[in-house]
């Protein structure tokens, strides 16, 4: 698939500056054939920055500038081994004031290779960081549901308290506690 019908194929997946800057790494990496290691680098970044709040704060604070972000990212990859493409782009991105925006291009990037590979791809909201067998469970669980291999991306959100929201597609599966608890909240309410 070439130009213009890649493009559209592309726009279904990611959309919006945060897609169109995954769409450009997907297609640097693919035409280097570093699909995979680009990806593994990718899911090194995505589970730093959910592993530490400190590096949360620095990606999603616009208090940082670009000299600082810029610093603190590349001794972040220097020790995580994280050199090459991806280093190029995650500069890039702190240049272009745009490092808000990095797991949102990760997950953009994941889509992308999902689809090449014929795989779903499902967002997993949690409160804390999920383990790899928790992972490796919640894919088996999704293949057995949807019958094709499940890309997982993770997310963290202190605020569910517990429990998971999965996105797969359209559909939405929402069992956090907070949402549980929400729903008893309403119904005491109707019940007095």
């Amino acid at each position: 698939m070439h130009g213009r019908a890649r493009q559209v194929a592309a726009d279904h997946l990611v959309s919006g500056m945060a897609g169109r800057y995954a769409t450009a790494l997907f297609e640097l990496a693919e035409s280097d054939a570093s699909l995979d290691a680009v990806a593994g680098d990718l899911k090194r970044i995505e589970a730093l920055i959910n592993e530490s709040a400190d590096l949360r704060r620095l990606v999603e604070s616009p208090a940082f500038g670009a000299d600082d972000q810029a610093r603190a990212f590349a001794a972040v990859l220097e020790r995580a081994g994280i050199k090459g493409l991806v280093a190029n782009f995650v500069g890039l991105v702190i240049r272009n004031r745009r490092l808000f925006a990095l797991p949102a291009m990760i997950v953009g990037f994941d889509r992308l290779l999902a689809d090449k590979r014929g795989e779903m791809s499902a967002d997993v909201t949690s409160a804390h960081p999920l383990s790899e067998a928790q992972i490796a469970s919640l894919k088996g669980a999704l293949k057995a549901a949807t019958g094709r291999d499940v890309q997982i991306n993770t997310k963290v959100d202190g605020g569910l308290l517990g429990g998971l929201v999965v996105k797969v597609g359209s559909r939405m599966i929402d069992s956090s506690l907070l949402t549980k608890l929400n729903s008893l909240k309403i119904a005491m309410k109707e019940a007095s």
